[in-house]
């Protein structure tokens, strides 16, 4: 005579068995997906050129600025080694611009000339020739973050605040395609910011 299992002890077991192999399955996909996910958000932007997010050799020391730092951190050198006279406006008119829920973080500011000629040679393969990156980066010889006398602002709600209300502190925006670059023009406090260049390659300092 034979035996004949059960038919519900047999689902029981088969079920048993399919229910690990589906675990493996979905335990695979998932790791596909976060290692999708972390190799897309690592992946650089254009305007990373612009705001120092570099993958180089040089770092902080030269002028990269980490995420989430505002014009108080005076530990990194980017903001340290801003002109005074710049950062005391920037840092006055960020704790005005607290009081309507608005913070200032520097993307970028102060930079060694090692590390803005490393900014300059991305752009150029970024954006394909040298004429179209001087609209974006200067040469280390004429750039004013070199010399600590420009300072790139973020985020948007900022640079729209500044955009506003800066003039009254000197800091004005210089060039119409960089919204977030900022100088001091202390004269502006009486007789508001000048007119804006259309980009780099028209303001006179670079041609010099």
């Amino acid at each position: 005579m034979t035996y004949r299992e059960p038919a519900r002890t047999a689902a029981r077991r088969t079920r048993s068995a399919i229910l690990p192999a589906l675990v493996v399955v979905s335990a695979a996909l998932v790791g596909l997906l976060v290692y999708q996910s972390l190799a897309t958000s690592s992946a650089g932007s254009p305007t990373d050129i612009l705001h120092g997010d570099h993958h180089g050799a040089l770092g902080e020391a030269d002028g990269a600025v980490p995420d989430g730092v505002t014009v108080f951190d005076d530990e990194i050198p980017a903001v340290a080694k801003l002109d005074p006279d710049l950062l005391g406006a920037l840092r006055r008119a960020a704790t005005d611009a607290a009081d309507d829920g608005v913070e200032f973080f520097v993307n970028s500011g102060w930079r060694s000339p090692e590390y803005q000629e490393q900014l300059r040679h991305e752009a150029v393969s970024e954006y394909g020739s040298e004429k179209e990156a001087a609209r974006w980066v200067a040469t280390a010889d004429k750039s004013l973050h070199v010399s600590g006398d420009a300072v790139d602002i973020g985020p948007s709600d900022a640079t729209a605040w500044l955009s506003e209300h800066g003039a009254e502190y000197g800091l004005c925006q210089i060039y119409s395609n960089e919204p977030w670059h900022y100088e001091l023009r202390p004269e502006a406090i009486d007789d508001s910011c000048p007119p804006r260049y259309a980009d780099p390659t028209h303001d006179p300092r670079m041609r010099r």
